[in-house]
């Protein structure tokens, strides 16, 4: 449909919001006054956190349960070096006899070599 009279050569003006939620802009607030309410909030909410019971046994709960765990800790590296100490004996003490053996294998190798047949000895012919 064509139209007639005042704007009839212009194409029809879309309404449409000015923000997306379709409010009108707000006044910019600084960021040094938006920092200070900021601020006091946090204040605020800190206050009230060390004003609270609850906040209080929390944190009794939460020591109690680090000083158990480093116990826990403790005992259980404790008992690994104990486990790696008494490895590392039996591995010395296992090495030690190894080094034994072959040592008193090669002493009774080079006695065996020692009392073989004489080579060229008193009874060779000249």
């Amino acid at each position: 449909m064509a139209r007639s009279g005042q704007g009839a050569g212009e194409p029809p003006a879309a309404i449409t919001a000015r923000d997306s939620s379709g409010s009108a802009p707000r006044p910019r607030v600084s960021d040094r006054s938006h920092n200070m309410a900021l601020a006091l909030v946090v204040l605020g909410m800190v206050r009230h956190v060390l004003r609270s019971r609850r906040f209080y046994e929390g944190l009794a709960v939460a020591a109690i349960a680090l000083g158990s765990m480093r116990g826990i800790s403790q005992e259980s590296r404790a008992g690994a070096m104990a486990r790696l100490a008494a490895w590392n004996k039996r591995e010395i003490e296992r090495l030690e006899h190894k080094a034994e053996r072959q040592a008193s294998a090669v002493k009774g190798a080079a006695r065996m070599a020692g009392s073989g047949p004489p080579s060229g000895g008193a009874g060779a012919d000249h």
